[in-house]
C-alpha cells in the first residue's frame, strides 16, 4: 500500500469516515510521554489534522509501521474490542541475530513486567501473561560485520508489551538494533530497531469490508 504524506509529516495509509491508518516512523512516540520533551508524537500530529481521532493501540517508539486510529468514541470502542478479542491479524518483519535452521515455529512463553528493570519486560513462568508468537523464516543474511542474521515474518497471537522483542531474545535471536534486549554487539549491527509492523488485517467495524492495511519494511 502506498502512503501519502500529509501535513505534519504523516504518512497516510487509509482514511475514511470511521478510521485512519498511518505508517509510523521508527523513533516517534505513538502517544505523549512524561515530560515536555516527549509531547511530540504520532497521536498529537494526527489530532492536529483529524480532531475526532482516538487512540486504539500503540507501537513501541523504536518500532515503525502500520498503526490505526478510530474516528470518534463509538468506533474507538469497536476497534478496541476487535484488538482485545484478537479479531485483528498483525504481521511484522524483523531481522534477528543468528541463522534459524527451521522454516517456521511458535514461541509460547509468558511475558510480564521486569519490575527492577522497568520498562523492560521478561519471560515470567510464574506471574507472566500468556504470550504466543508465530514466526516464519524469509531469508538468511549477513550483517555489515559479516555476522549471520535472519529476516523473519512474525505473527503475534497476543499483544503483550514488548512481546516480539522479549520472545526473540528469549530464544537466542534478539532483534538487531534493540537497545533494551540485545547485547551490545547485536545492538550495534543496525542504526535502529529492525522491527516493522507490516500489516493489519481485519473486518471494517462499520462496513464489514475485509481490510488489509500494509506498509513495506524500510530495511
Amino acid at each position: 500500500m502506498r502512503s501519502e504524506v500529509a501535513p505534519g509529516g504523516l504518512h497516510v495509509l487509509h482514511v475514511d469516515a470511521h478510521l485512519l491508518a498511518f505508517d509510523k516512523p521508527g523513533g516517534l512516540l505513538s502517544v505523549p510521554g512524561r515530560g515536555a520533551d516527549k509531547q511530540d508524537c504520532l497521536a498529537a500530529r494526527v489530532l492536529a489534522q483529524w480532531p475526532d481521532a482516538r487512540v486504539v493501540h500503540r507501537l513501541d517508539q523504536a518500532t515503525s509501521g502500520v498503526i490505526v486510529f478510530a474516528r470518534g468514541p463509538d468506533m474507538q470502542r469497536r476497534l478496541g474490542a476487535a484488538f482485545e478479542q484478537r479479531r485483528i491479524d498483525k504481521a511484522y518483519i524483523a531481522i534477528v541475530d543468528g541463522w534459524l535452521a527451521e522454516a517456521a515455529g511458535l514461541i509460547d512463553l509468558p511475558v510480564g513486567a521486569d519490575w527492577p528493570n522497568r520498562p523492560r519486560q521478561a519471560v515470567d513462568q510464574l506471574n507472566g501473561k500468556p504470550a504466543r508468537t508465530r514466526w516464519r523464516l524469509l531469508e538468511h543474511l549477513l550483517a555489515a560485520d559479516d555476522a549471520p542474521c535472519t529476516r523473519l515474518a512474525l505473527a503475534p497471537e497476543t499483544g503483550r508489551t514488548h512481546q516480539l522483542r522479549v520472545h526473540l531474545q528469549a530464544v537466542g535471536h534478539p532483534i538487531l538494533g534493540d537497545t533494551l534486549y540485545a547485547p551490545p554487539e547485536t545492538t550495534a549491527r543496525a542504526h535502529r530497531l529492525l522491527l516493522h509492523a507490516e500489516a493489519l488485517v481485519f473486518d471494517h467495524p462499520h462496513t464489514g469490508e475485509r481490510l488489509r492495511i500494509a506498509s513495506s519494511a524500510p530495511f
